[in-house]
């Protein structure tokens, strides 16, 4: 049985990650085929492209017919299922929003929809059951509009081509205006998109001027009547058109309820209390969606950084083009005090960058050119930090020229907006209960309120009484404030965490973080600095410490592993340009070492559980205790071995990072109570590092799946644990923890693809600043869900005993929606020093 590995993007080109259903219908679709024993998605990466690896037989199916077979069933998927993520206008507010996603769902050929009340609509169709036209048609006949910046917005963020993307649109506005629908009304009104906050306010003068009207007896009563049935229709036009459109396709919401309280207020000839009624209920809605709207707008920003525009340098002189034209390789001029135009690296000019907008650092960051300008750095995973430019971060006093390593749909910024957008569609754990408790306690109200109407029958009251009381509690009873406690508060802490850097992939990994107390690290580059420096040379016996530089130089030159880069790295600068032999057959053996052949000689790198299980011809006692002696300081050993003899000792050393034993001590001060690092390292210079920055525990000598099964056993005693790397290497520990955390994932897209929370700089020092804000997050959401259910059992007790009647009810009811929204509004102003 054989392996193949092709990357996912080229079978499905739609489909940007290994998470997508699609991947899935691919897989199961391919199980089946003569000669293919399993199909499963790869752990590890080709430069951040997640990859479909094929088991085959190849004595039943060639690789040539397996490629073809993979295009072609990818195609058929692709062909048949599309993705679409639209931004749209006219969305007042979470029930709205739901609704519109119920809606979307019950048309034939839209397979899952998700829709945020902030404006998000994120959509999987049946190609072959409706389009793109069909899908922009159904979101219109919602009442909704699509700004033109969507398109823009669409080509960079979605991969669909420009032209094709245009024209859709196009044959859509051409076909909604041919039947007859205005492009700019739907969602408007007359007064535009503050119409129905205008409305609210007509509609609570109107009532003012009647009720105060009403105590002149020189004017007749009818005068305040048709005052206030004119307050009805302000007050209630937008209310009644999205009952009546719920209640036509099945639905039910509370809208219908309060519309229902207010034609009851209006049979018992309390028409200023049902105008009143309308009038705070329209008024709330409109100051939720502005407040929504808010929040929205902090996320929309992120899409304003990047310019227009780039400067083309082509044949010595610059042309200014739309970034989409950019192409990779293109050379682009960054002029002082300038935007960065693209992603790409240096290749001429020294300059310091604001790097804020993407990954948060508040101190700008020296660029310096590549080293080899003329070089393909599209293909390179690992770009050094002063070489690399972001789209949408900031020049310094000097010009650069940026070579174009992504175009502009796949720049780290696009992928950036796209992900927060489709942020805002997750449900978070306690919205998914919170709808389900709606669902149950809706009936359950409507049950009481008809029970109510006949309270007559059992105490000395008149039916009107009892109907009158019935409506009053439909007004207590109306969870507004409950549907709009969590999405609020989620949007808000999404949009605060990408203004400083953070990436958090909704309400999920939101609430998980503010919860855990645990958090688990990988070592080499997370809590050290990754790289390693060469500290000890020990020749054994005869051999000279410049013999055995040559010989693990040799041998190292042959890995592109970090320990073997630092091991020639620093070997050739104490060698000063000594000629270095050259070693060939390189073999590695997962977390031991390696061996290679040099000249005659078999040469054995590796610790000494390398050497443990090679042969009967182990390190003598002297060898291993020096071996120890090393480690018990904080160094990574390497005991080399030629043929038979053991020749040498290699010390090397990560030193952690400065920021590293402050961090965690904040990380103590909120609220983590346990912080343990994975490392293949082994155990005895896991324990140096651990005690160096103040870890409480450090497991050492794992292998990659081994730090899988420490995650899982860790999940067992702690419940919820998080686990902090670079989202490449430690992507199956992530997958296996609560909640992933992948630093400097500005510089990797597996990162921001794998990751449920991605910390865009290479900074530790963000961490305490992400779980301080999602703990914020998860109390501000508990102190909604008490304000909205504590009002409404506060108020039905009320409303039933009489004591307090519709007026107070619903001045209550939607002055608490108002507070949860603003409460989560807070989370926008949180700051980084609150730790």
């Amino acid at each position: 049985m054989k392996k193949l590995q092709i990357k996912i993007p080229l079978i499905l080109p739609e489909v940007p990650d290994e998470k997508d259903q699609c991947v899935n219908k691919l897989i199961q679709k391919l199980q089946d085929k003569d000669g293919l024993e399993k199909v499963h998605v790869v752990d590890e990466t080709d430069n951040g492209v997640p990859q479909l690896c094929f088991h085959y037989d190849p004595e039943l199916i060639s690789i040539d017919r397996i490629q073809k077979l993979a295009e072609q069933t990818g195609a058929e998927i692709t062909e048949k299922f599309g993705h679409k993520l639209i931004e749209v206008e006219g969305i007042r507010h979470t029930r709205h929003a739901r609704n519109i996603e119920r809606n979307l769902r019950n048309k034939a050929g839209i397979l899952e929809a998700a829709v945020s009340g902030s404006g998000m609509v994120r959509l999987e169709f049946d190609t072959t059951k409706i389009d793109q036209a069909e899908i922009l048609k159904a979101l219109r006949k919602e009442g909704l509009g699509m700004p033109d910046t969507q398109v823009s917005a669409e080509r960079f963020l979605q991969q669909a081509k420009k032209s094709e993307q245009e024209e859709t649109e196009e044959k859509e506005d051409a076909y909604s205006h041919e039947e007859g629908e205005d492009h700019d009304h739907s969602h408007r009104g007359i007064f535009g998109k503050n119409t129905e906050l205008i409305f609210s306010i007509i509609c609570g003068v109107l009532l003012g001027i009647g009720f105060g009207l009403s105590f002149v007896e020189a004017i007749p009563s009818w005068v305040s009547l048709t005052l206030y049935i004119a307050a009805y229709f302000f007050g209630g036009y937008f209310t009644a058109k999205e009952a009546i459109q719920t209640v036509a396709k099945g639905g039910f919401e509370i809208d219908f309820l309060m519309l229902v309280a207010a034609i009851g207020a209006a049979i018992l000839g309390e028409w200023a209390e049902g105008a009143l009624l309308l009038s705070l209920f329209s008024m709330g809605h409109a100051l939720e969606h502005y407040a929504m709207n808010k929040a929205r707008k902090s996320i929309a920003a992120l899409a304003e950084l990047a310019p227009k525009t780039a400067l083309l340098k082509r044949n010595g002189k610059t042309e200014e083009v739309g970034i989409e034209e950019l192409s990779i390789g293109d050379i682009i001029v960054v002029k002082p005090n300038s935007k960065i135009s693209a992603d790409g690296v240096v290749v001429d000019g020294r300059s310091s960058v604001n790097q804020a907008p993407i990954t948060g650092e508040s101190v700008p960051v020296d660029k310096e050119p590549v080293d080899d300008p003329d070089k393909d750095w599209s293909q390179e995973k690992d770009i050094k930090d002063e070489n690399r430019a972001f789209s949408g971060t900031i020049n310094g006093n000097n010009t650069l020229e940026i070579k174009v390593i992504k175009v502009a749909k796949d720049s780290t910024l696009s992928r950036l907006v796209k992900l927060v957008n489709e942020a805002q569609t997750q449900k978070s754990p306690t919205q998914r209960l919170t709808d389900k408790f709606e669902k149950y306690f809706v009936p359950a109200v409507l049950v009481l309120v008809v029970l109510l109407n006949f309270a007559f029958l059992v105490i000395d009251e008149t039916f009107s009484e009892s109907f009158y009381r019935a409506m009053a509690v439909l007004v207590a009873a109306s969870p507004c404030a409950l549907a709009i406690a969590t999405p609020s508060a989620v949007l808000s802490g999404v949009a605060r965490a990408a203004k400083s850097g953070v990436l958090i992939k909704g309400g999920r990994p939101l609430e998980d973080l503010g919860v855990l107390t645990a958090l688990a690290f990988d070592k080499t580059g997370t809590l050290t600095e990754g790289k390693p420096k060469l500290t000890e040379v020990v020749a054994l016996g005869d051999v000279k410490e410049e013999e055995l530089l040559k010989i693990a130089i040799a041998v190292e030159g042959l890995s592109d592993h970090p320990l073997a880069k630092a091991v020639v790295r620093d070997g050739k600068e104490r060698l000063k340009g000594a000629d270095i032999p050259e070693a060939k057959d390189l073999e590695a053996v997962l977390g031991k070492g390696i061996k290679a052949t040099l000249g005659s000689d078999k040469v054995y790198i590796g610790n000494l559980d390398l050497f443990e299980s090679l042969d009967d011809k182990r390190p003598s006692k002297k060898i291993e205790e020096k071996v120890k002696s090393l480690e018990s300081d904080g160094n990574t050993t390497m005991l080399i071995r030629q043929n038979d003899n053991y020749i040498g000792i290699i010390a090397l050393m990560d030193t952690p990072r400065e920021e590293a034993k402050n961090t965690l001590a904040q990380l103590k001060k909120i609220g983590i109570k346990r912080m343990i690092m994975l490392t293949g390292d082994n155990q005895k210079v896991a324990d140096a590092v651990a005690k160096e920055i103040g870890l409480t525990d450090a497991w050492g000598s794992l292998l990659p799946e081994e730090k899988v099964e420490a995650i899982k056993e860790l999940r067992q005693k702690e419940d919820k644990v998080a686990m902090v790397g670079d989202g490449v290497n430690d992507a199956p520990a992530m997958a296996n923890s609560t909640v992933g955390i992948a630093m400097g994932a500005a510089g990797s897209d597996v990162a921001l693809e794998t990751a449920d929370i991605a910390l865009m700089a290479d900074k530790l020092e963000t961490l305490p600043f992400a779980i301080g804000l999602s703990r914020k997050a998860k109390g501000i959401i508990k102190q909604n869900l008490w304000v909205s259910l504590g009002i409404v059992g506060i108020l039905i007790p009320l409303t039933i005993s009489g004591i307090a009647t519709i007026g107070p009810a619903v001045l209550i009811h939607e002055g608490s929606t108002l507070v949860v929204v603003f409460n989560a509004l807070r989370l926008l102003a949180y700051k980084r020093d609150n730790n």
